[in-house]
């Protein structure tokens, strides 16, 4: 029998769900039959606040990316989450004064990685449509570079481009004599330059920068101000969005493997009752709804659409498997590491036992140079530093299919390859050759996101061969003008989530904002915006 209230289905406990769940609860109390069915044990999503050793970290979204006008930001500041008596992951902020060390322990002058650290900067900026302070032929050839890379589309060939542009035009007769060890000067530069498309690799989550598409880019959109983290943890936002919402609303333990649609007339309805939406789930069970907000990630969905998975029934439209299979997914996960204490509070000759904030040079294309213990799937890890100012706790970000390798690591695996390779980079370092033990690690944990079947992925992107257009396309309800007769059922599924955000997607406050807008179109469907 149909509910009198029209029955709204989220699926998903995530940002976007919960935002959109907290909107339609708060703003119409009485005239929805409301649910969240969430298919893991917990709540938040790809927000997911823990400890290890004692510390709080984040194993999934870590900042609020710019303070001026972010929702999140609004929603930790008004709940009093940004501060804390308990030290937590980033309290010290972005890496600052790192040390830089080439492979084989070579200490790498700041000035001299500055240079290349500004230059990438640079690219970045224009990439980004920013505007740049510095003048003079280099950036005059950036600019060029990025005129003519547009046609190609790659963030990654931008990048490569304006690196060789920029040793055409310093053209250092000297460079390669100032290297050190079995470095060149221009091989460091080339290393230098790496360890940043590394970084880039992880804020994106493109594997490979070749992948990300240079138009989009100027199209994302950052909030000013600064990138905090969140004291009391990113899950305190979580948290406060279900504070409102009555018990039993969210249902944990509830994986969605079959929606079944009506594209096409009211008529085809009969066979579920007079319901436009069926929802099976994994346990056996169905469900029926009028409407139903999909927040699945970008991965599921991708998955979602293969024959052999079939999550929508009928198929989705080829507007929107097109969006879905040409929009860029990626893998990054975080490495969380325990360095011993077994050179607690030592001091030699006035050096400071305390790990770095250590940034990693890795040899690039010579591989005879290469030290062969230092296992792959480091080498493209940019660096490996404190959560927070003389923390035990060190933190590594890695992506694309190193990430996916770290994942099927065991944690000695991982332990005696970050081992040998911080032996190596620190085995000329003024501290730990003066006498102070070499840093050892106890314990490891590493974030598994790729593997995990509830979200296989990180964040998405726009990958080259695709457009900003395909977020819209991916955000738009069914069924549609294009998908079905004027007799449809309207708004039956409506899709939220950072990958359905135009300007915003990859973001915790692009997932935020999805859910809002998909919650107001049900509100604005029923006439009731403003209650």
């Amino acid at each position: 029998m149909v509910s009198e209230k029209p029955r709204i289905v989220i699926i998903g406990a995530g940002m976007a769900g919960l935002t959109a769940a907290n909107k339609l609860y708060t703003s119409s109390k009485e005239l929805f039959e409301l649910l969240v069915v969430e298919g893991g044990t917990r709540i938040g999503g790809r927000i997911n606040t823990s400890e290890f050793c004692g510390d709080r970290i984040e194993l999934g979204a870590t900042w609020i990316h710019g303070i001026g006008g972010s929702p999140v930001h609004k929603i930790a500041q008004e709940i009093n989450s940004l501060e804390s008596e308990q030290p937590w992951e980033c309290m010290g902020g972005i890496l600052e004064d790192p040390l830089t060390i080439a492979e084989g322990g070579y200490e790498l002058n700041p000035s001299f990685v500055e240079s290349i650290s500004s230059l990438f900067k640079n690219l970045m900026e224009l990439a980004q449509g920013k505007m740049i302070d510095e003048d003079g032929e280099i950036v005059e050839r950036m600019k060029q570079a990025a005129a003519l890379t547009a046609g190609n589309l790659s963030v990654g060939s931008f990048l490569r481009q304006g690196l060789d542009a920029y040793w055409r035009i310093t053209n250092d007769e000297n460079l390669d004599v100032n290297g050190v060890g079995n470095w060149s000067g221009k091989s460091l530069q080339e290393a230098i330059f790496a360890m940043h498309e590394n970084t880039q690799r992880t804020f994106t989550s493109a594997g490979n920068l070749h992948t990300l598409d240079y138009n989009a880019e100027s199209e994302y959109k950052m909030f000013p101000g600064e990138e905090i983290t969140i004291a009391k943890g990113y899950l305190s936002v979580i948290q406060s969005l279900t504070s409102v919402l009555p018990a039993g609303l969210i249902q944990l333990g509830l994986k969605v493997v079959k929606i079944e649609w009506q594209p096409e007339t009211k008529k085809n309805m009969e066979i579920n009752n007079g319901w436009p939406v069926k929802l099976h789930f994994s346990d056996g069970s169905t469900m029926y709804a009028d409407h139903v907000i999909v927040t699945v990630s970008l991965g599921v969905l991708k998955q979602g659409i293969r024959q052999d998975s079939g999550l929508f029934s009928p198929s989705l439209p080829s507007f929107k498997t097109g969006a879905i299979s040409r929009l860029g997914y990626g893998v990054v996960d975080k490495m969380f590491l325990q360095v011993s204490n077994s050179n607690e509070d030592q001091e030699i000759n006035g050096c400071n036992p305390k790990f770095p904030l250590l940034q990693m040079v890795f040899h690039q294309s010579d591989s005879n140079f290469r030290h062969t213990k230092i296992p792959w799937w480091i080498r493209r890890t940019a660096s490996l530093s404190p959560i927070y100012s003389n923390s035990r706790v060190l933190l590594s970000w890695l992506a694309g299919k190193e990430a996916l390798h770290l994942e099927s690591l065991n944690d000695e695996e991982i332990l005696n390859g970050v081992s040998t390779t911080v032996s190596n980079l620190l085995s000329h370092n003024l501290c730990y050759s003066a006498g102070i033990p070499q840093p050892k690690f106890d314990k490891v944990l590493r974030t598994k996101w790729g593997t995990d079947p509830l979200f296989l992925g990180s964040y998405s992107y726009v990958a080259v061969g695709s457009s900003c257009d395909d977020l819209d396309s991916l955000a738009e309800p069914l069924p549609n003008d294009s998908s079905s007769s004027s007799l449809s059922s309207p708004l039956q599924i409506l899709f939220a989530g950072e990958a359905t955000h135009r300007t915003h997607y990859s973001t915790t406050h692009g997932a935020y904002f999805s859910g809002l807008r998909e919650a107001n179109r049900l509100l604005k469907h029923y006439n009731c915006i403003g209650v």
